[in-house]
Order: structure tokens, then C-alpha cells, then sequence
């Protein structure tokens, strides 16, 4: 009799955008299980789409509005417990910094989202408690540091783009 492997831990991969203007952040407000939270435009890689394509459909889906990456920050693993919902998920956060252009008013927001509101750097800092995850203001600090890596750092192997192999039982296996 075999022991059954328990299953593999596996973060939860997340993109996230930085976009500054004028001395003020987008950020979007959206309602969560603890309540309308702000959070900087992000949300999960899907599969068969690349680091940087999944932060501009995000920022897209999001806020209405076409995102141009021109740098990443630096590399986020957090953890995020509900101990009431007993969830304990970890995050892998790759945030980009960039620029955006007007919103598409014609373009309805993603499902959750009720506003993009634009904030100062103290504006933020005041408000920790609406924040997300701390991952909100860590990220636009790191960007105020300075801490930029140039989009090369992250790339896409081909095979990323292959078909997804059938299922199993389809009568093609042998």
C-alpha cells in the first residue's frame, strides 16, 4: 500500500500596477469579504498569458483603461489568513510600474470594482486600515524608492503559448 502524496502548495500568482500622475496613485475601490477596500489595479495570471500581458488586462478590466508597463518592482510572497472563512492563501506579487491612457467611459468596470479614485502618496499613508493588504502601499513605496528592475527581468518562454494538452480518457492516449 502507497501513501498518497499530500497535494503540492502552490501560491497564488498576482500581477499589480503602480501608475503614478502627477503626483497621484490609481488606485481602484472594490468590495471584499471585510469590506470596500482600496487596492492598486490587480488580480491573478491566468493561464496562457504572460506576467506583463496579465497586468495590462487587469489594469483594463479594472480601471477602463490601456496600461504601459516600463519597469517592475520588486518580487512580493505574502501571506493572507480569514481565520473566520479558515482561508490561508499566499500571494506571488509581481508589480509593474507604468503609464496609462484615458478611460474608456463606454468600458463597464470588472465585476467588484466600484470606483478608480486618484490619491497622494499621504492621502494613502493616512488610511492603512482601507487598504487591501499592506501589499497596496508597499509597492507604491517601492516605486518612490526608486527600486525599478527593467521589464527583461520577467520573460515568457514560448512554451506558454502551446495548446493545453487534452484530458485524460479522450481516446487519444495510448
Amino acid at each position: 500500500m502507497s501513501a498518497v502524496a499530500p497535494p503540492r502548495w502552490s501560491p497564488n500568482v498576482t500581477v499589480a500596477a503602480v501608475i503614478e500622475q502627477d503626483g497621484r496613485f490609481l488606485l481602484v475601490e472594490e468590495h471584499t469579504p471585510e469590506g470596500l477596500r482600496l487596492n492598486n489595479p490587480a488580480g491573478h495570471l491566468d493561464p496562457g498569458e504572460s506576467l506583463q500581458e496579465a497586468v495590462v488586462r487587469e489594469v483594463l478590466e479594472e480601471t477602463a483603461r490601456v496600461f504601459t508597463p516600463t519597469a517592475l518592482l520588486p518580487v512580493c510572497l505574502a501571506r493572507f489568513q480569514r481565520p473566520a472563512r479558515r482561508q490561508d492563501v499566499t500571494y506571488l506579487r509581481f508589480s509593474f510600474v507604468g503609464r496609462v491612457g484615458e478611460a474608456d467611459p463606454g468600458r463597464a468596470l470588472d465585476t467588484g470594482i466600484v470606483r478608480t479614485l486618484w490619491m497622494t502618496i499621504d492621502e494613502l499613508r493616512a488610511c492603512p486600515e482601507r487598504h487591501r493588504s499592506p501589499m497596496v502601499q508597499q509597492s507604491i513605496e517601492a516605486h518612490l524608492a526608486g527600486r525599478h528592475l527593467p521589464l527583461e527581468a520577467v520573460w515568457a518562454d514560448a512554451s506558454l503559448y502551446m495548446a493545453p494538452l487534452p484530458p485524460a480518457g479522450d481516446g487519444l492516449s495510448a
